[in-house]
């Protein structure tokens, strides 16, 4: 098998907050926007767990191109459904003070289940992320692609962080959003499978042993897709601007696809413990890319902008061969140069003191770019 098998499209899902501009609090009206965002949009924008959040999908994406525009359309078209509710979009993975009790769950049956089977922490669970999925086919090979990721998930989590507060308080986490999700029992970044079995054998124990009602419900930082052939990265919050959103996409593909390459030529690669993998995240939730990072392939903390570029030496290859290089590298350098969303939000809270002030940051991020009417 070569990599001319496997097509590695992409598809990005971003969660978005619902503002109410004159209190900058999140509102409860997804029941309301989402009629109007599907006549424009049809199912490519759905409900999400909070009523206060609505989530896009894009179609299938053959290149970053298709990336950015389908976002364009999608952040355009929600932006204007929310506006016909005089209500704004944000795109951030916490909200800077809303309260997590003051939210309301979606009617909606898998929310409702996940209410009864988790209580609190569905309650708390007022968070944005941003998920892509990569098209790899031959599942007994993403199982390997996955295996390999691992060690480089936590430099695109520094890079996407965008959720540093958290019920009107700095948090000093880069990411809180991480936080609040690491404390789901199937979350996290998932051990090394020796085999697709292997991982089938897993998912059926979890579903037996009543830990998971199906295998929908398993959300790890990276997973097999069970509704497309494809691999699920969730690890990120949801990007404040489209370029980083662009960004993201274009660095976990091309992170999947050199994977893919080594696990075909069955190159070794190293079987870092779990635990290393769980500090290796936290500390890019903690800071990231203010501090160290951990270089996992090499077992040292190092500053977080030679992190940054050991992974993209990691993936130029792919990226080159693609004609992806050019944009991803300078997108990547921008981030690092201006700061990820975590660093602009304490920016302006720092100049002006005022949470109000850094909602409007987010909101005017998240339409940047797109012609508003």
């Amino acid at each position: 098998m070569s990599s001319q098998t496997e097509e590695f499209t992409i598809g990005v899902e971003e969660e978005y907050q619902i503002i109410n501009p004159t209190t900058r609090e999140l509102s409860s009206r997804v029941q309301q926007i989402l009629p109007k965002a599907q006549k424009a949009l049809g199912s490519e924008v759905q409900p999400e767990a909070q009523q206060s959040q609505i989530e896009i999908g894009t179609p299938i994406c053959r290149t970053l191109a298709d990336v950015r525009s389908d976002l364009v359309r999608l952040r355009q078209e929600v932006i204007a459904a929310a506006a016909k509710d005089g209500k704004q979009i944000a795109a951030a993975g916490t909200h800077p003070f809303s309260h997590w009790d003051e939210q309301q769950i979606t009617p909606k049956e898998r929310y409702q289940d996940l209410m009864r089977d988790y209580q609190q922490l569905t309650r708390e669970l007022v968070i944005f992320g941003c998920h892509v999925h990569v098209g790899i086919s031959d599942r007994s090979t993403a199982i390997q692609v996955i295996n390999r990721t691992r060690i480089w998930l936590s430099p695109l989590l520094a890079l996407a962080a965008s959720s540093p507060f958290w019920l009107g308080t700095d948090t000093g986490y880069a990411s809180y959003r991480t936080e609040i999700w690491n404390r789901w029992p199937i979350s996290g970044v998932p051990l090394i499978f020796e085999s697709l079995t292997d991982y089938e054998v897993l998912v059926q124990a979890l579903m037996e042993t009543k830990s998971v009602a199906e295998a929908t419900k398993i959300y790890w930082d990276v997973r097999l897709s069970e509704r497309f052939p494809t691999i699920e990265f969730r690890v990120t919050d949801v990007c404040q601007t489209i370029d980083e959103a662009v960004m993201v996409a274009g660095l976990v593909r091309a992170l999947a696809r050199t994977c893919y390459q080594e696990a075909m030529s069955e190159k070794p690669f190293p079987a870092v413990r779990h635990e290393l993998v769980r500090v290796a995240h936290w500390r890019a939730a903690r800071y990231g890319l203010e501090e160290d990072l951990i270089d996992l392939s090499a077992m040292r903390a190092v500053p977080a902008p030679q992190m940054v570029e050991n992974f993209l030496t990691f993936v130029r290859p792919s990226l080159e061969e693609y004609g992806e290089w050019d944009e991803v590298s300078s997108l990547v350098h921008t981030t690092m140069q201006f700061g990820n969303g975590a660093t602009r939000q304490r920016e302006i809270y720092k100049r002006t003191g005022r949470l109000s002030d850094v909602v409007d940051l987010i909101v005017q991020e998240t339409a940047k770019g797109i012609a508003l009417v």
